[in-house]
């Protein structure tokens, strides 16, 4: 077997085999198939496209180049979700207690953020003492016994992916639906879930831009976790703005903890509810949707939510008595006003720049090697068809420097207000399934 020949049958739009796909991958990641071979082939597929039995066995092919996590000691269907990424995405921090206080074992792999705030991981250490170097056995246990555990990434989970990724980075082939899909499958996949459920953001702070593009990709990825044996389906919902009001590490803690006591924002909670009742459903949990958020709401509305954040918290060394006294979470040293110019109804909030402008505080990484400040961000006091005085504040800053202007700046240009009352964007577009 060749690799020209393999460029080639692709570059002329024939299916690559399951044993050729096969032989890519693990020639690659080996290092015997040089990248100029692997770029020609990337660029093949982003405009050749791949069937889905081709995304099926390339996701696969990945999965087996690394390490594979057994939860099968885990009592129960572990059902896994992720989301695209967005500005504000506060779900996993509500999602992990509640769906576990209905029973449902939550085995969470998660990294650090790189990006507008941190990673999952990043948040959680905002409350003293969490940790989340804990071995696989004491994982299992957890889970097991609280039903909710969040470890890190395993150094050597898909590393065909990690390889390929920066490939696909640096020849302009990231933007393929085929390598999207499977680059995020394969990562699910060998983290061991029974059954998974997608959060794809679609709009200005979504990585898929249009609905079309969110649906083409969710549909690839549903249709990947359903050919290799796990039961996938997909929610689209909206990143035109930022999810929630909280957009930083620590307010993002305190804003789950809120939404945990049935006091959150209206969208964070509508998204977090519907996103649960599908994993109460896959888990078995629940026979229909209506049933698992009805269920889901008693557990929030009756403290059983909140007293699983307490225990979730507690069983990694972190100090539970933020959930009561939020208070303890790191504070900024600095409030500042972002005031609005003129009445009207704020008609668009730009959620890639507000992320920016939240980075641009130290609340993310631009890089790596960057120090993220957990204590600072921003919180939105008004969302998209809110009316709004001269005056008002539009965003609180929270900082840890007293020099703010490049900031409000940034928001200024992305924050705007017209004369004529704009409805509100639609939060969930669509829920697919196979």
């Amino acid at each position: 077997m060749r690799m020209v020949d393999l460029i080639e049958k692709k570059r002329d739009g024939y299916e690559l085999t399951q044993e050729e796909i096969q032989f890519i991958i693990h020639g690659y990641t080996e290092g015997a198939i040089p990248d100029y071979q692997m770029s020609a082939l990337t660029m093949a597929i982003f405009f050749r496209g791949m069937s889905e039995k081709e995304r099926a066995d390339l996701t696969m092919a990945m999965v087996e180049s690394g390490d594979q996590i057994d939860l099968s000691e885990i009592e129960g269907i572990k059902v896994d979700k992720h989301s695209t990424g967005g500005v504000g995405d506060t779900t996993t921090l509500v999602l992990g207690p509640l769906v576990a206080a209905a029973g449902v074992p939550v085995a969470k792999m998660s990294g650090r953020g790189l990006g507008h705030t941190g990673g999952t991981i990043d948040k959680l250490e905002a409350v003293t003492g969490f940790h989340v170097e804990i071995d696989k056995a004491e994982f299992i246990e957890l889970v097991n016994k609280n039903k909710v555990a969040v470890i890190g990434q395993s150094g050597n989970l898909t590393p065909a992916d990690k390889k390929l990724y920066a490939l696909r980075d640096v020849t302009a082939t990231v933007n393929s639906i085929p390598l999207i899909a499977s680059s995020i499958m394969s990562k699910k996949i060998a983290a061991g879930a029974d059954a998974i459920v997608l959060d794809v953001k679609t709009g200005a702070g979504a990585f898929m831009k249009t609905l079309e593009q969110s649906r083409e990709l969710a549909e690839a990825m549903v249709g990947i976790g359903n050919k290799v044996g796990r039961n996938t389906m997909a929610v689209i919902s909206d990143m035109s703005q930022p999810l929630g009001f909280a957009i930083g590490n620590a307010l993002e803690v305190k804003e789950a903890i809120d939404t945990l006591r049935g006091e959150g924002p209206g969208d964070l909670t509508e998204l977090c509810l519907t996103l649960g009742s599908h994993m109460v459903v896959l888990a078995g949990k629940a026979k229909t949707l209506s049933e698992a958020r009805s269920l889901l709401e008693k557990i929030i509305r009756e403290g059983v939510a909140l007293e699983k954040m307490k225990v979730f918290l507690s069983a990694q060394g972190g100090d539970a008595s933020v959930v009561d006294d939020p208070g303890k979470l790191p504070q900024a040293k600095y409030t500042f006003e972002l005031e609005a110019k003129k009445d009207g109804y704020v008609s668009e909030i730009v959620a890639d720049a507000v992320g920016t402008a939240a980075m641009l505080l130290g609340a993310g990484r631009a890089t790596k090697e960057s120090e993220i400040d957990l204590a600072v961000g921003l919180m939105l006091r008004k969302k998209i068809g809110d009316a709004v005085k001269k005056g008002e504040s539009l965003v609180t800053l929270y900082s840890n420097f007293e020099d703010v202007a490049d900031v409000k700046e940034k928001l200024y240009e992305n924050i705007r207000i017209s004369a004529q009352k704009i409805e509100p964007p639609t939060l969930i577009h669509e829920e697919i399934t196979q």
